[in-house]
């Protein structure tokens, strides 16, 4: 089944115009849908399938349960993880002897590609294996699907999560191979593909092979929402992108109520940075996930506004940031959730610092929101530290940019002690960023810029987490306003341009850039960087000193 994916890894390409040929194919689809018409299979299954796409999981239970089942397996592919603990629970009320529901449960409890689980989710999903096991699965497939949740549970208390989601792959793996015209064995397998990617890989060898084994599956079932979703994440990067296109395009098809579907497509948008594409997802994305809102707000919520926030703040709509800023610090309950840790820290140090508001950065409040477990999450409150401190020190205020990074070293130990090794860099680079304009603004340049490339390079070496549209502030962007203010007026430029390779048509490189091409006498790229700057934020809210120091260029040369 899976013959030809491997031979594509490095041969597969797709050129803009095959990417624009595809687009105009599903807008005439969903157009004939829209009208009435009849486009494929896709239509038929909505509304038998509750708008979540089409899983058919065969189990060995009652067929009311089946049905419940398959619906708690489409949410579990939408990653809509308490929500589908909720149908696995239904499934074990409607069949008391259906080991299957079980399995479900457990796997709703670790996540792959989030964070790793609390010892509460690990003791659960542990229980929950044992009890799948004690109603003694009845086929052989779904003893290896159990088998192979249970290798992520297995001795817990002795094994790194590293060492568990690598099992549970190694043995999802046997699952397919032993059941090779299997769907969802096949993508939850590409999950695992993309859960064990080393994060320093800039190859992206994991995410090609998961990619094209899910774009050969999706042929066969081109309904299923795991395909739709898992393709997405495994071209989440600079380099494979664009192929995602089509498959971002139609994710929303498949389930329109649902926040996660309805958000994932911005993150191939903000990769390209189409920005009206991030904000209309997120717009839905939100609004769905705020209509699913009881007591406390879901995680979904905050992370949509984040990177509504991150795009507006790219066209230069301030107004409509600081809209979304009042509406998140009016919100008491947000879930207790590492999601909901990072978008409340993140939207509120993207504002200042976007905008080279240092001193606005430098007050930024501390703990917004007071009830929010936040020990429980040292890496995400460094962001707020990062903002003190860069603005601090940027602003010449050095002393609090001391304090700042101080609470940074203290964090960062708690972040490495917590075995958070991917938060671990981004940390260290955050406190190396504010030594580095310490260092600066002290006058020490020489240090200065040593300690700010050791940053860039450090932010660098990683490719950007799934819960995040982009850093907070880039260390290579800090690296080339260094540059700048030290003349190194070339090496800034490449500085800028670097950052922009990874985060295309971000407004403060763009800006950078243009401004280092400018002082450095280069016109041509002057001119195109900041023609690109103009035309991003053609819907800003006035007109900024920087898109007003642009025009007038321009408009010279």
């Amino acid at each position: 089944m899976f013959k030809n994916y491997i031979l594509g890894i490095y041969k597969k390409e797709i050129d803009m115009n095959s990417i624009r040929n595809i687009e105009v194919t599903l807008l005439l689809a969903v157009g004939l849908l829209i009208s009435g018409g009849v486009v494929g299979q896709l239509p038929l299954a909505l509304a038998q399938d509750k708008s979540l796409g089409k899983v058919e999981f065969p189990i060995s239970c009652s067929p009311k349960a089946q049905e419940t089942f398959n619906s708690g397996v489409a949410l579990l592919h939408h990653m809509m993880y308490a929500q589908a603990e909720k149908e696995f629970q239904k499934v074990a009320e409607l069949d008391p002897e259906c080991a299957m529901a079980h399995w479900g449960i457990a796997m709703t409890l670790f996540h792959p590609l989030w964070a790793p689980p609390s010892k509460e989710e690990l003791k659960k999903g542990q229980a929950s294996v044992i009890k799948a096991k004690q109603l003694k699965p009845k086929t052989p497939r779904e003893l290896g699907y159990v088998s192979a949740v249970g290798a992520f549970y297995d001795d817990w208390q002795t094994k790194d999560h590293k060492t568990r989601i690598a099992a549970w792959g190694a043995a999802q793996k046997n699952v397919l191979d032993a059941n090779p015209e299997d769907v969802d064995a096949g993508a939850f397998y590409a999950l695992s593909l993309l859960a064990t990617a080393p994060k320093k890989d800039k190859t992206f060898k994991n995410q090609k092979e998961a990619g094209f084994m899910l774009e050969e599956l999706r042929e066969k079932a081109p309904e299923h929402p795991g395909l739709f979703h898992y393709t997405i994440h495994a071209y989440d990067n600079p380099m494979l992108a664009r192929r995602a296109v089509p498959v971002a395009r139609g994710y929303d098809k498949l389930a329109p109520d649902v926040p996660h579907a309805l958000h994932m497509p911005s993150h191939i948008f903000v990769r390209l940075g189409i920005w009206h594409d991030v904000i209309d997802w997120n717009i839905h994305s939100a609004s769905a996930a705020k209509r699913q809102s009881t007591d406390t707000m879901p995680l979904h919520y905050i992370h949509a506004v984040d990177y509504l926030i991150y795009a507006y703040l790219q066209q230069g709509q301030y107004e409509k940031v600081l809209n979304l800023l009042n509406k998140i610090n009016g919100v008491e309950d947000y879930q207790d959730s590492f999601v909901s840790a990072y978008g409340i820290a993140a939207a509120q140090a993207r504002y200042p610092i976007e905008r080279m508001e240092w001193e606005e950065a430098a007050s930024l409040p501390v703990r917004t929101h007071s009830a929010f477990p936040w020990d429980k999450y040292p890496q995400y409150e460094s962001i707020t530290y990062y903002a003190r401190g860069l603005g601090a020190a940027r602003s010449g205020d050095t002393k609090s940019a001391q304090k700042a990074k101080m609470r940074l070293d203290e964090l960062y130990e708690n972040t490495v002690n917590k075995g958070e090794q991917y938060w671990s860099v981004i940390v260290d680079a955050q406190r190396k960023t504010v030594d580095a304009w310490i260092k600066y603004s002290n006058g020490d340049k020489k240090k200065g810029l040593q300690v700010m490339h050791e940053a860039a390079d450090i932010e660098d070496s990683v490719d950007k987490h799934p819960v995040t549209p982009g850093s907070v502030m880039p260390a290579r962007d800090m690296l080339g306003d260094m540059l700048l203010m030290s003349n190194n007026l070339e090496e800034a430029l490449k500085a800028y341009e670097v950052s922009l390779k990874t985060s295309p048509n971000r407004y403060y490189s763009l800006y950078g850039a243009g401004y280092a091409a400018e002082s450095s006498g280069n016109q041509e790229k002057a001119k195109t960087y900041y023609i690109e700057l103009i035309n991003l934020t053609t819907n800003a809210d006035s007109e900024q000193t920087r898109v007003k120091h642009a025009k007038k260029y321009t408009q010279k040369n």
